[in-house]
């Protein structure tokens, strides 16, 4: 069997059998076969249709998100520790959404958009700080530098989140869990409001796939190539943006997912950025999935935030890369 086509059953298979444990397994253990028909149990029906299939379809929307801006990110970067988390672009985006919940804000003609918009501009903004800011420290953007920079970005950005709860008054818990990271109690709402801006930023990446396998040879090259190197850099920034701040706005700061997703897909099936996309983006709907599945069940009936579950895969991953790389093993 061609490689190619086996990567996308293997991956498809690890998400529909993550859909599938997400929706039945629960403190109520729902059959799989009330999801082909509802009729034969009608509370079963309404617990799967209405709370535990939206929850598992933003799971998978978040996931599939920031992997796939994290494997644009490390291929624009040829950095493997790039993804929206290291670089500050979540921190920008939860400082759009905190400052959306804190001051209220709605903007007329985006009504339910306005969390999402402000939340991607917030996100935009910092990933055009942290690369302005690198060049000018360095001309090179060598990996550390970028990294150190998206750090620097994320400590500032973290402490404006730190003043905004201090000055806070009754919106301090769902601020604070909703930084803690979490798909819980948001229903098709949150999807609906996270969908559009999902897939158009992964259909602008999508479309420059072959751009970013260009630049892994580098800029120069990549111009010679015929690649419209600064035109390509900003849309896929833009694209990674996007899906960050949607991610985050529906989400909260979920870290890791979109630096440990591309980088194992691209450790397995190769960096073809053609096939490394699409991949991420199922790979990554399928972990988050498994994760959300874990952090509801792991001391039920209480429930622990996402992003602790994906911080516990995420962090020892990170080191790894980080030894590996430092050691040439990469």
């Amino acid at each position: 069997m061609n490689k190619t086509v086996l990567a996308y059953l293997v991956s498809l298979f690890l998400l529909s059998g993550s859909v599938v444990l997400g929706v039945t397994v629960g403190t109520v253990p729902i059959s799989p076969a009330v999801i082909w028909n509802p009729s034969s149990d009608a509370m079963a029906a309404n617990i799967l249709w209405n709370i535990r299939m939206p929850r598992v379809v933003l799971a998978g929307l978040v996931g599939a998100a920031l992997a796939i801006a994290g494997a644009a990110f490390q291929g624009l970067l040829k950095n493997p520790l790039a993804d929206p988390y290291t670089l500050g672009v979540s921190s920008g985006a939860a400082v759009g959404a905190v400052m959306t919940l804190f001051f209220g804000i709605s903007i007329p003609f985006l009504g339910m958009f306005t969390l999402p918009v402000i939340s991607m501009i917030g996100a935009l903004i910092t990933m055009l700080a942290v690369m302005g800011f690198a060049r000018l420290v360095d001309r090179s953007m060598k990996m550390e530098t970028v990294i150190l920079t998206g750090i620097i970005f994320s400590s500032f950005l973290g402490s404006i989140i730190s003043l905004m709860i201090a000055l806070t008054g009754e919106e301090l818990r769902q601020i604070i869990g909703w930084l803690l990271g979490s798909v819980s109690m948001r229903g098709w709402p949150y999807v609906q409001m996270a969908l559009p801006f999902i897939l158009i930023g992964s259909f602008v990446l999508w479309l420059y796939r072959r751009e970013l396998n260009a630049m892994l040879f580098g800029e120069e090259r990549a111009q010679h190539l015929g690649v419209e190197v600064k035109k390509s850099k900003m849309a896929i920034l833009i694209g990674g943006s996007v899906l960050t701040g949607a991610a985050v706005a529906v989400s909260g700061t979920i870290g890791f997912v979109g630096l440990v997703v591309p980088h194992m897909t691209r450790l397995v099936w190769g960096s073809d950025h053609r096939h490394l996309l699409p991949l991420s983006f199922i790979n990554g709907a399928a972990l988050l999935i498994v994760c959300d599945l874990v952090a509801r069940m792991i001391i039920s009936p209480t429930e622990l935030p996402i992003g602790v579950i994906t911080a516990f895969i995420g962090a020892p991953i990170f080191a790894l890369i980080f030894f590996r790389q430092r050691r040439g093993g990469l």
